[in-house]
């Protein structure tokens, strides 16, 4: 079935999840593989600026980091006061998933919000299907 309401994205990374996590975790860092905010700077502590590849408009990104389960929550909008929740990722550590211990899994999801059309929807879910492959990229020739 295809979810109508959440997208999720999923690939495996050759690297430990804590350095996964690193990346997904660190605002600028988000800014080398986000094509929705690339080019991140912070603009006041925990508040991300960035610019999209697409519409090269500004796009403002708030983490909230739970380093115990691996998590990370974004808030993103075009300004500070339209900011809100959209985005989620999760690394699985490969030892959970009976993985190599060297391994883990980094998931995406975003949520659709009911303005959204469907061709904006298909393009959300397209975009974080190809963010996995530059995270992994990242992640793994960093190694």
């Amino acid at each position: 079935m295809q979810d109508p309401h959440c997208h999720s994205s999923s690939i495996v990374v050759e690297r430990p999840a804590r350095i996964a996590f690193a990346l997904m975790s660190d605002g600028i860092k988000q800014g080398q593989w986000a094509w929705g905010s690339m080019d991140r700077s912070e603009v006041e502590p925990g508040l991300f600026l960035g610019t999209s590849t697409f519409t090269g408009r500004q796009t403002y990104v708030r983490l909230h980091v739970d380093q115990a389960r691996f998590q990370v929550d974004y808030e993103v909008g075009g300004t500070k006061e339209t900011m809100q929740f959209r985005n989620m990722s999760r690394v699985i550590p490969g030892g959970v998933l009976k993985m190599g211990v060297d391994t883990c899994v980094v998931s995406l999801l975003t949520w659709r919000l009911a303005t959204q059309t469907d061709a904006e929807w298909t393009q959300f879910g397209c975009i974080h299907e190809a963010e996995m492959f530059l995270i992994k990229g990242l992640l793994e020739r960093a190694g």
